[in-house]
This record gives C-alpha cells, structure tokens and sequence, in this order.
C-alpha cells in the first residue's frame, strides 16, 4: 500500500495533518471516571463542519448524548454503511508509564503514546480522514454513510449503544452493515472479528454462621466462599489448558474465568455472617448459555446451604456475522482488503465491544481496527501506534468505502 503524507520522525519533517488531528483527539481526557464527553462533542462539531456533514446530537441517557454524522448517498433507500466507534477511554496508573498518557507524545520512531492510540481513536480519525480525501477528491456514492460516536463503550455501554439501538434514532438511520473496532495484530496480518464472547459479571453471596474468631465455628462463610473459588477456578485451569494445546483455538474460542472482587467481614475478631465473591466470565458463543448456568447453579448446591447469586452483566445474544464467500458485505470487505495484499485472520473478539448490540439485533458487523505489526496494548501501559501504522489506516478505509457503499442491492431495499 502506498503511505500518504509526511512523516514525522525527529528529522524536521512536516506532520501529517491527519496525524495532527488524532493527537489533538488523544489530548482529550475522555476518561473515567468523568469523561470530557463535552470536549469530545465540540471537536467533532468542529470536524463535521470541516467535512461539510451535517452532525446530529441525540441524548439516549441524561447526560450521555451520541453524534451522528452522516453523508449522504445518492441512493438513500438503499441500506446504509455505519461506520461506529466509541470516544471514552479507560483510566490510568500515571506513574507506570514513560509520557503523559494524554499528552500525545510522538517518540523519534514515530510511536505516538497516549490512552486511546489504540482503543480507539485511532480508527475514530481514520474514519474522518478517509472521508475527508474522498470529498476531495469529489467522490459520491449509492449507499449513505453514518459516523456514530458513542458514550460510555468503556464501562458496559448501557448508557451507549445499548440504549442507542433501541431508539427511534438508530432505527431511522437503516443500517445495512456495520464497522467497529478490532485489536491490533503484532504481525503482518490484521485481526477482523465476527462475533464477541458474551461477558458475564456474576456475584455469588455465602451466607454461614457467625461468631468468635478465637472459635472453630462450623458452616461459615468462608468456607463455602473457598468451594465457590475452587470450582470456577478449577474451571478456569480446564479452559486454559484446552486454550494452550488446541493449535487451532484462540482466546475467543474458550471462556475465560477470572476473580475481581472478594467482600465481607467487619472486624478481625468477628466470623462473618455473609461473604461474596464476584467472577468476569466471557463465554464464546459456542457454548450452551443455558447449559452453563445449570452448571454454576450446580456448583453454588455443592458449595453449601443457602448460596445465591446474581448477574451485575448477562449477555445472552450470540449472533455472529458471516464471513462465507458467498455474503455480499464479507465479500466486499474481504476482497478489498485482498485487492490491498492484507492477511486477515477471522477470530471471535475476546472481550467486548459496541458490535454485540448491533449484531444482537441482527445487523451484520465487523470487528476491524487496521493495525498490524503492533503489540497489543489496549487498556495497558504505554499504549501507542505508530504514525506510518494509523496512515495506513486512513488509506485502507479509502479504499473500503467506496466499495462497500456500492454493493449491489439486497432483496427488499428497493
């Protein structure tokens, strides 16, 4: 692929201007737990007007507005090309990394640092200047585009896209596709995902006896609190090993089972009446949801007298996208990114994202951030991209939308 712009790399070069834009985005503290959303509104008030898009603000939840920008097609009863991302990002432990992590400090290799580089603002401006070099260069096409930018995919999306599907809003926008984020892929390949593994946030209450520390009191709390913890930890190692020896299997292929939260007691001295535990699970979709309910259900019995449990996130969609030859949408993308000499590798996303709403409610989606020869850091220290990565980027959406918005139509839209 041919890279665009100038690069910028300790030797005096002019920045892209592509570049500018997504470390002015990164300097925006979107964070929890008080994102900036106003801050992020006005910026992208300011690119829709740069783009000559009209930009719509729809408040789904009091103080949680989603925008909406959108070009238009020259055949809009055809379905339209949403192009989806999110504008809050995950806190940081300052002290641990090397930069600010919201001054966007662009190293003399190009590796530009900040929370977001990667999850996902990045995209977010790909997006926009893809759009922006089609404008100028006079390009229209059938299908309408839509920018959606949604609160709070970082906390659950409750107050995002989860309320956003449902309202009248989104309905009006007839979605026929959609792109959202993916992860980065530390070889020459690019990662796209086609269905999520659904996140469950469960929490198991023990009750027992209560008492003198000094005692040794029978039927406590904590010790139906260590058979719990045994049991989906035991779960936990099965899982991990059939990860670690299955060639064929990767993470989104297996359910993970991991123990965030332990509460209970009020004194050192004094037996606690109740403990609780709390678990992050993520189920691919291939497994029986209900199935594995019966089974925590059995072991909550096992566990002791008067254990109960109750889910904090219970997602039980588990639509995938095609990725058959023979899809229209998967054919466009995928031949595209053939056209541009990309390896893609088809997973199950491993964690979640904004896609599980739209696919829920049976839009196909594609999980896709164009990001290769990058180390995964998503959430971590030290997240970055490098510059000639992200502009790449931009170059790759360039390509997508011209031909995803042409494809052919679907029975029913005309």
């Amino acid at each position: 692929m041919v890279l665009q712009g100038f690069f910028s790399k300790g030797r005096g070069v002019k920045e892209d201007p592509a570049v500018s834009v997504f470390r002015e985005y990164i300097r925006l503290k979107t964070v929890h737990p008080e994102p900036d959303y106003d801050g992020a509104l006005k910026f992208l008030g300011r690119i829709s007007e740069e783009l000559g898009l009209p930009m719509k603000k729809i408040e789904v939840c009091p103080g949680r507005v989603v925008a909406i920008m959108t070009w238009t097609g020259t055949n809009p009863s055809l379905k339209s090309v949403l192009l989806n991302s999110h504008t809050d990002v995950v806190p940081v432990y300052q002290e641990q990394w090397k930069y600010d992590a919201f001054a966007a400090v662009k190293d003399a290799e190009g590796n530009i640092y900040g929370r977001g580089t990667q999850d996902m603002k990045c995209v977010t401006i790909q997006y926009i200047e893809a759009i922006r070099r089609l404008k100028a260069a006079g390009k229209r096409f059938p299908r309408t585009i839509h920018l959606t930018f949604v609160p709070d995919e970082e906390v659950g999306g409750h107050k995002g896209m989860e309320s956003f599907i449902n309202h009248p809003e989104f309905k009006k926008l007839n979605v026929g596709f959609a792109l959202d984020e993916g992860l980065a892929n530390p070889t020459e390949a690019f990662t796209v995902f086609y269905g999520e593994r659904n996140p469950w946030w469960i929490t198991i209450r023990c009750p027992g006896s209560p008492g003198h520390g000094s005692r040794f009191v029978e039927n406590t709390a904590a010790e139906k609190l260590r058979r719990i913890i045994n049991s989906f930890l035991a779960f936990r190692e099965r899982e991990k090993q059939r990860l670690d020896t299955s060639e064929c299997f990767t993470l989104g292929d297996v359910t993970t089972v991991n123990m965030t939260m332990v509460h209970g007691g009020v004194a050192y001295n004094v037996i606690p009446a109740e403990m609780d535990v709390s678990f992050d699970l993520r189920i691919p979709p291939t497994v029986d949801l209900q199935e594995f309910e019966e089974q925590i259900k059995a072991w909550c019995a096992e566990a002791g007298e008067g254990i109960t449990y109750e889910f904090a996130q219970k997602f039980m969609q588990q639509n995938t996208t095609s990725t058959e030859d023979n899809n229209p949408w998967w054919k466009a993308f995928s031949s595209t990114c053939k056209a541009l000499n990309m390896t893609l590798e088809k997973e199950i996303f491993p964690a979640a994202t904004d896609s599980r709403f739209i696919r829920a409610v049976g839009l196909p989606a594609i999980g896709f951030s164009p990001m290769n020869r990058t180390p995964i850091l998503l959430h971590d220290h030290n997240e970055f991209l490098n510059e000639e990565v992200f502009l790449r980027g931009i170059t790759v959406y360039e390509r997508l939308l011209p031909v995803l918005t042409a494809v052919p139509a679907q029975s029913g839209e005309e």
